[in-house]
């Protein structure tokens, strides 16, 4: 496990934590909430160190950072127009992001499965954090985006409150400038059909705020 500070030397940083990535490696960096840990959207085997080094449930999917909105045909299913939910989740996305709001999409059929809820979906957003876009910009490709903590145990946005454990299990620790603001996880939400949608954690997009933008929460069918 290797940590450099991103103020020290931005670019070569950046390079090396996207090298681990390309490389199959999994790395902590920073999000505009907490410190991450995750791997690019292509290496199942990456994604399944990502569970392990947490003690993360298989069962629960790992959640998806895009660095530009191109990004997203690399996790949204290609049939995704026969969605319902498609219409509420453009507004959403046009509206909300870059920002903490996560959308439930349904998820491209060659994606590995531990990003895939039981529906076949995956959790997206476009991260406002200047690195985090950077990175999944270098590597080419999505990141995986759990918070970079032992499974249980709170998220962290201070370095030195990163878990010893998580550290020595990823192949690069990105010290990010700015530093992870803290506050609240993102929001999560899953469009359903109309102005409905699901809210399956509130965050740092409030519910109030939500609801002013016209969506209608209801409850899990």
């Amino acid at each position: 496990m290797t940590v450099q500070n991103v103020g020290d030397a931005p670019e070569t940083a950046l390079g090396r934590a996207a090298r681990t990535l390309m490389g199959g490696g999994c790395i902590v960096y920073p999000t505009e909430t907490f410190y991450a840990l995750g791997a690019s959207v292509g290496s199942a085997k990456a994604l399944e160190r990502v569970n392990a080094i947490k003690g993360r449930p298989r069962s629960k999917p790992l959640p998806v950072i895009i660095g530009d909105m191109d990004q997203l045909a690399q996790v949204l299913d290609e049939d995704a127009e026969r969605w319902p939910g498609l219409d509420l989740a453009r507004e959403l996305m046009d509206r909300f992001w870059p920002g903490s709001l996560s959308i439930i999409v349904p998820a491209r059929k060659d994606l590995p499965p531990q990003l895939l809820d039981a529906r076949g979906c995956v959790s997206v957003r476009l991260t406002p954090h200047p690195q985090a876009r950077q990175l999944c910009l270098a590597v080419g490709t999505p990141l995986a985006a759990t918070s970079a903590n032992v499974s249980g145990d709170p998220a962290v946005n201070d370095l030195g409150d990163l878990s010893p454990a998580v550290c020595l299990g990823a192949d690069y620790v990105l010290a990010g400038d700015p530093s992870p603001a803290g506050g609240q996880a993102s929001t999560v939400l899953r469009p359903l059909k109309g102005r409905e949608a699901v809210m399956y954690r509130a965050g740092a997009v409030p519910v109030e705020t939500l609801v002013q933008a016209g969506v209608r929460l209801v409850e899990e069918a």
